[in-house]
């Protein structure tokens, strides 16, 4: 795997991982402003989700990286 075959993996893995964290502890606001939205959250926490993201995404960039790595499956064209 070339550095930027690894690269585009891990992109595409971190944006799976972000649309999967990002429903975690959503809860609507208990007292609604005005000129807000209902279903805005209250706390999104965004700088979390995308640490959770950035490590998960790594987990698994390396789960695929020696997969990849070690033959056990090949993207190549058998000759």
């Amino acid at each position: 795997m070339t550095w930027l075959n690894g690269l585009f993996i891990y992109v595409i893995l971190w944006w799976l991982v972000l649309f999967m964290v990002l429903p975690w502890g959503v809860r609507p606001p208990e007292v609604l402003e005005e000129g807000h939205m209902a279903g805005a959250p209250d706390k999104p926490r965004m700088w979390l989700k995308m640490a959770v993201t950035t490590l998960v995404a790594g987990l698994f960039w390396l789960i695929a990286f020696a997969i990849m790595e070690s033959g056990l499956l090949s993207f190549r064209a058998p000759t």
